[in-house]
């Protein structure tokens, strides 16, 4: 009986190990981009200028790289492409990823809210 159950409890344990993790949600990271990013970004190819650069089309861009933004010299210098690989670093932690950014944000630290909002920022193109 208990090999039976230590047998039940293995196999539901890689059953959940198994499934693939929820896909990201673009529609829920839209909402924490505005709670989040709005304070200091827009989201559309043109409009006022804020404290950050535009993030329209920043999936596939080189950091540092919006003409006209005045960006910091870390920045500037960081040479990273903004995948969504990078993107999740970074926005974990951007001051780990880019240090010396003058960037004023801790970062997002529940995995489900940056996976959105990155799946959010892929469709600003």
């Amino acid at each position: 009986m208990k090999s039976t159950l230590a047998a039940l409890a293995a196999a539901f344990a890689f059953l959940l190990l198994a499934q693939p993790a929820a896909a990201a949600d673009a529609a829920a990271g839209e909402q924490v981009f505005r709670r989040l990013c709005t304070a200091c970004h827009i989201a559309t190819a043109e409009g006022r200028r804020g404290v950050g650069p535009t993030l329209f089309g920043v999936v596939g861009r080189k950091s540092g790289s919006v003409d006209g933004f005045r960006y910091s010299t870390a920045n500037q210098n960081a040479n990273l492409v903004w995948t969504p690989e990078v993107l999740d670093k970074y926005l974990t932690n951007p001051r780990e990823v880019v240090p010396g950014t003058t960037m004023a944000f801790a970062g997002i630290r529940n995995d489900a809210d940056r996976a959105n909002v990155i799946a959010y920022l892929q469709t600003l193109k």
